[in-house]
């Protein structure tokens, strides 16, 4: 049978008529293209991976421990739906222990979800009719406004830049857009620049969001990875959970990544439109691994451990790139960072390259060095190192970050003025 009127019956949200007849090629998808010519032209030199973008650990014994054991039992074996109060009161607990939050209510104020990015997915449904605007930052993470555009709203984008320390610039945002804006997105600590906001960010948000009647949705995702001081909660601001809610995940906080699990708290109204959406698109995580989620919550020395091993990391990796001309300055959580990509390159025979974007020249680092990154073009070019690359011991970390400094001091690098290409 022809398929050929399928071609007509798709989304105008997905490309209608056109979908899958675009010859774009998504950011990630050249960086893998990249890497597998690179690795199939040069089969003897290793790939060094700070593009990675997830831990490079399982979870820790005893939560896999406490998955076996949960997995056990008949009682868990059934939909989960919006969840039990397992994993609800252990988040309850760690947001007031971990992250100085008090009075959450356990019943009435958290819903888990099946990992942040679930969760950014469902909220727009929630919140966005056709024209409304939401107010979102970049570089970053786009789920929340690309399904805000599905059901007909609009994207306003806000860019992190250096000079303003990677925070958005609220005062930027037109009066006309304001006038229809519904909800604000932000992600501290910051993918992909590592930046961390300020009580006296999170306090101007709260007030601009009740001056403007948004809703304030935090992704904090890396809000644990911190390597100096507790996790800092845009829950924990006065007025916070009257304006909005937060997103914790245990992929980054406990190593959890592929049994997707997290949890959404804050605003009580909020949180209900959340859970009667969620009902609606899911049957909610298998109990088993909210419980084993809840016990990774109520056990942040757990997280402790591995922000103790990316802040080593980072440190090695900061010393590598400053000494190789990068501008590299240790964030102060996340397990990112973010540089300035350089304009030139000359090789060690004398061959010069210019780059006109960041894109530019991660590819050029894949090719030529067999060294992956993730290029960002949106708010400048910057390139995004990651320190989840693949190490079983310090020794390997070192052999790792002695490798990088090999291969970049092969080359002269040079950070005039690129010819900045704006996403």
């Amino acid at each position: 049978m022809s398929d050929s009127y399928i071609q007509s019956l798709f989304a105008e949200r997905i490309g209608g008529r056109n979908y899958g007849k675009s010859q774009a090629i998504y950011k990630f998808e050249k960086i893998k293209r990249a890497r597998r010519a690179a690795q199939a032209a040069h089969p003897e030199v290793e790939l060094l991976d700070f593009g990675v973008g997830e831990p490079d650990e399982m979870a820790f014994p005893e939560v896999v421990e406490t998955l076996c054991a949960e997995a056990r039992k008949p009682e868990n074996r059934g939909y989960a739906d919006n969840g039990d109060a397992v994993l609800k009161q252990a988040a309850s607990r760690y947001l007031d222990r971990v992250c100085g939050v008090k009075g959450i209510n356990a019943e009435t104020e958290v819903i888990h979800s099946i990992g942040s990015k679930s969760a950014l997915s469902i909220l727009p449904a929630a919140l966005i009719n056709p024209g409304d605007v939401v107010l979102m930052t970049v570089p970053g993470y786009p789920v929340f406004g690309t399904h805000a555009k599905y059901y007909g709203g609009l994207v306003h984008n806000l860019p992190l830049t250096e000079q303003n320390e990677f925070l958005p610039g609220l005062e930027s945002v037109p009066a006309e857009v304001l006038g229809r804006a519904k909800a604000l997105v932000l992600n501290y600590p910051n993918n992909p620049t590592g930046a961390t906001a300020t009580p006296e960010f999170f306090e101007r948000v709260v007030a601009f969001a009740r001056k403007h009647e948004l809703v304030v949705i935090h992704d904090a995702a890396y809000a644990a990875l911190v390597f100096e001081g507790n996790p800092l909660s845009f829950l924990a601001t006065p007025g916070a959970k009257e304006v909005g809610l937060e997103l914790h995940s245990a992929s980054k906080t406990l190593n959890m990544t592929g049994w997707r699990c997290g949890f959404v708290a804050g605003n009580e109204l909020l949180v209900r439109a959340y859970g009667d959406v969620k009902d609606n698109s899911d049957s909610g995580q298998f109990l088993a691994i909210q419980h084993a989620a809840a016990y990774g919550f109520d056990h942040p020395e757990i997280t402790q451990q591995i922000a103790a091993k990316y802040s080593r990391r980072m440190d090695g990796l900061v010393e590598v790139l400053s000494r190789s001309g990068f501008k590299a300055r240790k964030p102060k959580g996340s397990f990112f960072l973010y540089v300035k990509a350089p304009a030139a390159a000359t090789t060690k025979e004398g061959k010069r390259v210019q780059f006109e974007s960041a894109e530019a020249v991660s590819q050029w680092l894949i090719t030529e060095r067999l060294i992956s990154t993730v290029p960002w073009d949106e708010a400048g070019p910057y390139l995004r190192f990651s320190v989840t690359f693949a190490a079983k011991d310090q020794d390997e970390e070192r052999r790792i970050l002695d490798e990088l400094e090999r291969r970049l001091n092969e080359v002269q690098f040079d950070f005039g003025t690129q010819k900045i290409v704006m996403g």
